[in-house]
C-alpha cells in the first residue's frame, strides 16, 4: 500500500483504560517515549508490540492501528 500512513488509536484505548503513558509503557516493556511516538503516529510499532497492545485492550490490531 504505497503512500499509506498508519494512524494510531492507542491513545484513545489507553485513556479509556485509565493508563498513563508511563504505566502503559511499563506494562508493555517499552519506554514512555515509544508510547508517545506511537500515539502521535511518528513510530510504527513492531507486529509483536501491536499484538501486545491489542491483547492488553482486548481488541484487534486493526482497531488500534488503521491505514489512512
Amino acid at each position: 500500500m504505497p503512500n499509506k500512513q498508519i494512524v494510531s488509536h492507542l491513545k484513545e484505548f489507553r485513556l479509556r483504560a485509565g493508563y498513563t503513558q508511563e504505566a502503559l509503557a511499563k506494562k508493555l516493556g517499552v519506554t514512555r517515549q515509544t508510547i508517545n511516538a506511537i500515539e502521535q503516529s511518528k513510530y510504527q510499532p513492531t507486529l509483536y508490540l501491536a499484538w501486545q497492545c491489542a491483547n492488553l485492550f482486548n481488541t484487534s490490531i486493526g482497531k488500534l492501528f488503521q491505514f489512512e
